[in-house]
C-alpha cells in the first residue's frame, strides 16, 4: 500500500474535520493524529471534486477544541497570515506570510477563486487551515506552483462554509442556470451602452434549460443575482453554483439598453448525470458495465461536443459488456436501438425497451467521426 500525508483541522466539538478532497480521495484507511499524539479511524463522510473539499469524522468520547471559521472576503492584500501544516510529515509547522492577491485562477476547477499568499506551503500542507490574525481560519491551504517560491494558493473558507451543510449529507448538489457566457470586454460594453465593463453576456440559452422557460436571451447581459454584482464572467458560474437546485434567483438583466429582472428557478447542475446505469436487478443490462453524464456546456466547451443531443461516457468497467464491444470513455451516445438519445433519461428508457433483445446497437461520435457499435447481451 502506498502512504501519504495531509493535513486538516477539527471544526466543530464533535470530530468534524475539514480538509482537502486531493488528499483523502482514492484512500483506502484515513488515519487522523491531533496534536496530543492520539490517533483515531476517520470517516469520509463527504467530498467534492470540483473545489477540492472534504469533511471527516472521528468518534470521540470527548469535547475537541475546534477552530473558529472567519470572513474570508473581509481579508485584503497586503493582511497578515499564518499557516499550519504537515509539510514533509513535520507535525504543526507554522509559517507566515501576507496575502499577495485574491481571486485567483489557476486552471484546477471550474469554481477556482484562491487567495494567494507567500506563507511557506509545501506538499503536506495541504487541507492545512490559513489564519487571520484573530485566529480564525480565512483559507484551506491547497496548491503551490512547483517552480516558484513563496506562491501558495488557499481556498477562500466562505466558499466551505457555505457548502459544509451539503458535504456533511454526503453529496453537493448545484444550481444550474443553463447559459453559455462570454465576458464582456470594452468593445462589447461599449456596443451594449454599458459605462463599464461589467457582468456576463449570454451567447447560448441551453434547450430546455432554466433560463430558457425564464425567457433569458441571447445577447441579454446578467448584472447581477439577488442584488450580488457580477463584477466578471467567472464570478457568475460560482454565484449560481453555490445556490442549492429549485432555489429561485432574481436576475438583473441589461437587454437592448433597458434594465429587466427576470426570475429563475435553477434546476441542478448533476442531476441523476453520473448515475451507474448497470442494472444490478437485471442480470442482462448488469453486466453493461458504464456510467454516463449529460452532456453539460461546461463539458461541451470543453471537449467541443454537440450541446444538444446525446450523453457521454464517463466510466467504463474493463471487464463489462460494452468494453468488450470497443466503447470507450468520451465517446457520446447519439443513438441505441433506434432510439434518439439527447438526455440521460432517454438513455435510460431505450435501455430498458431493448433489454430483452440479443443485441444493443449504439450510436456513437468519437471525435469527429460517427459509428455503430453492437452490444451482444447475455442470456
Amino acid at each position: 500500500p502506498v502512504k501519504s500525508l495531509g493535513s486538516g483541522f477539527v471544526i466543530s466539538a464533535d470530530g468534524y474535520i475539514l480538509t482537502n478532497n486531493h488528499v483523502v480521495q482514492d484512500a483506502d484507511e484515513i488515519k487522523i493524529t491531533l496534536s496530543d499524539k492520539k490517533i483515531y479511524d476517520a470517516t469520509l463522510i463527504g467530498r467534492d471534486e470540483k473545489t477540492d473539499l472534504a469533511v471527516l469524522k472521528i468518534d470521540v468520547d470527548h469535547k475537541l477544541p475546534f477552530v473558529e471559521l472567519g470572513d474570508s472576503s473581509a481579508m485584503q492584500v497586503g493582511d497578515w497570515v499564518i499557516a499550519i501544516g504537515n509539510p514533509f510529515g513535520l507535525a504543526r509547522t507554522v509559517t507566515a506570510g501576507i496575502v499577495s492577491a485574491r481571486g485567483r485562477v489557476i486552471g484546477s476547477g471550474p469554481y477556482d477563486d484562491f487567495i494567494q499568499t507567500d506563507a511557506s506551503i509545501n506538499p503536506g500542507n495541504s487541507g492545512g487551515p490559513l489564519f487571520n490574525m484573530k485566529g480564525e481560519v480565512v483559507g484551506i491551504n491547497t496548491a503551490i506552483v512547483a517552480s516558484g517560491q513563496g506562491i501558495g494558493f488557499a481556498i477562500p473558507v466562505n466558499m466551505a462554509k457555505d457548502l459544509l451543510p451539503q458535504l456533511k449529507t454526503g453529496k453537493v448538489s448545484r444550481g444550474r442556470l443553463g447559459v453559455h457566457i462570454q465576458e464582456v470586454t470594452p468593445e462589447l460594453a461599449a456596443s451594449f451602452g454599458l459605462d463599464e465593463k461589467q457582468g456576463a453576456v449570454i451567447s447560448e440559452v441551453v434547450k430546455e434549460s432554466p433560463a430558457q422557460q425564464a425567457g433569458l436571451q441571447v445577447g441579454d447581459i446578467i448584472l447581477a443575482v439577488d442584488g450580488k454584482k457580477v463584477v466578471e464572467m467567472r464570478s457568475l458560474p460560482r454565484i449560481i453554483a453555490a445556490k442549492k437546485p429549485g432555489t429561485k434567483v432574481r436576475l438583473k438583466v441589461l437587454r437592448m439598453g433597458e434594465i429587466h429582472e427576470i426570475k429563475v428557478v435553477l434546476d441542478d447542475l448533476e442531476g441523476d448525470n453520473s448515475e451507474e446505469y448497470s442494472q444490478a436487478t437485471d442480470d442482462r443490462l448488469g453486466n453493461l458495465g458504464l456510467s454516463v453524464r449529460q452532456i453539460t456546456p461546461e463539458l461541451a466547451a470543453r471537449q467541443r461536443l454537440p450541446l444538444d443531443q446525446g450523453v457521454i461516457i464517463h466510466r467504463i468497467k474493463p471487464d463489462g459488456l460494452t468494453a468488450d464491444a470497443g466503447l470507450q470513455v468520451g465517446d457520446v451516445i447519439l443513438m441505441v436501438n433506434n432510439k434518439s438519445i439527447e438526455t440521460v433519461a432517454d438513455f435510460k428508457h431505450a435501455l430498458q425497451d431493448g433489454k430483452d433483445a440479443p443485441y444493443m446497437r449504439f450510436l456513437v461520435q468519437r471525435q469527429q467521426i460517427r459509428l455503430f457499435v453492437v452490444v451482444k447481451l447475455e442470456k
